[in-house]
């Protein structure tokens, strides 16, 4: 069944958009991420501009994640405080991002920064994230206790200092703010929630269990998805409203399959899958710049 997207102004399989959003779903609700950094790639994959893929995916991030935390809460896995702090440098980082959104695309320039962005930043995450996961998987099958995920550095000494009783953390608000602002930036740009980014900060970073860890990122990925899709609506006109529904419906459902699976893996299994499908995301973008086009040359409208 086609439909008409009327900012994307061309026409699309329905059921192809509500099996794309379902995946997405399903991931936001397993591995605590909005599921963004998979989205925005298929949703170019099928002929969708990258302006439009960038604000949409944004948008569709918000419904997958609600349904995702909203199932993490009732688990009561969710750090409000850890959120809150989280939040204020998420929503000053995405204003920035929107800004600089739209000036790649007053120069014609989105569709490779984004594929650059994906590239870089999934194949760091995801090679870092594989490689702790997979020492923390060996070694709890060898019997040894494994070395904690995060140490206390020169970071921790920093001063404004907050405690975190669900987190069980007695550290600066200035990290998570820090942390917070830089997920903001590249929700803006790679129209994500940031939840792949987030989940290996928190965890590595600020010291957080694995088990807060997944619902205080949909927390966050929630507020900070929907004020880049409100910003991305008034800046660049780009959020098609069909599209987003479709995705929407799908996100949502497969959200609450999600969570029923993540709570029946180890901590290490999650992040080892996560990191994983993370680097086979940026792979198949490299690919995607580094191949030689079927057409060197082709006539259309600008972006």
């Amino acid at each position: 069944m086609q439909v008409y997207l009327p900012i994307a102004e061309m026409s699309v399989d329905a059921f192809l958009l509500l099996g794309i959003g379902f995946g997405v779903g399903w991931l936001s609700g397993m591995f605590g991420v909005g599921g963004g950094f998979l989205l925005t790639p298929l949703l170019i994959l099928i002929g969708i501009p990258a302006p439009v893929a960038v604000a949409s995916g944004a948008n569709q991030t918000v419904g997958a994640s609600v349904s995702g935390l909203i199932a993490q809460w009732r688990r009561g896995n969710v750090d409000l405080r850890m959120g809150g702090v989280l939040l204020v440098g998420g929503f000053a980082g995405s204003f920035l991002g929107v800004q600089v959104f739209a000036w790649l695309r007053r120069q014609g320039q989105v569709d490779l920064a984004v594929a650059i962005f994906y590239v870089v930043v999934l194949g760091s995450v995801g090679a870092l994230m594989v490689r702790e996961s997979v020492r923390a998987i060996l070694h709890r099958r060898k019997g040894k206790v494994g070395r904690r995920l995060h140490a206390h550095f020169w970071m921790h000494g920093l001063p404004f200092k907050m405690r975190f009783r669900k987190s069980r953390l007695y550290i600066s608000v200035i990290p998570p703010v820090l942390v917070g602002f830089g997920i903001g930036i590249l929700s803006a740009i790679m129209g994500v929630g940031g939840g792949f980014m987030l989940v290996p900060a928190m965890i590595y970073l600020l010291g957080m269990p694995t088990s807060v860890v997944i619902g205080t990122s949909l927390f966050q990925v929630v507020f900070v998805a929907a004020n880049v899709t409100l910003l991305q609506a008034v800046t660049t006109g780009s959020v098609d409203i069909v599209l987003t529904l479709l995705l929407l419906i799908g996100g949502v459902a497969g959200a609450q399959f999600g969570a029923a699976m993540g709570t029946r893996l180890r901590g290490e299994e999650t992040r080892a899958l996560l990191g994983a499908m993370v680097l086979a995301v940026a792979g198949s973008l490299l690919w995607g710049l580094l191949r030689t086009p079927e057409s060197l040359y082709v006539i259309g409208p600008l972006p």
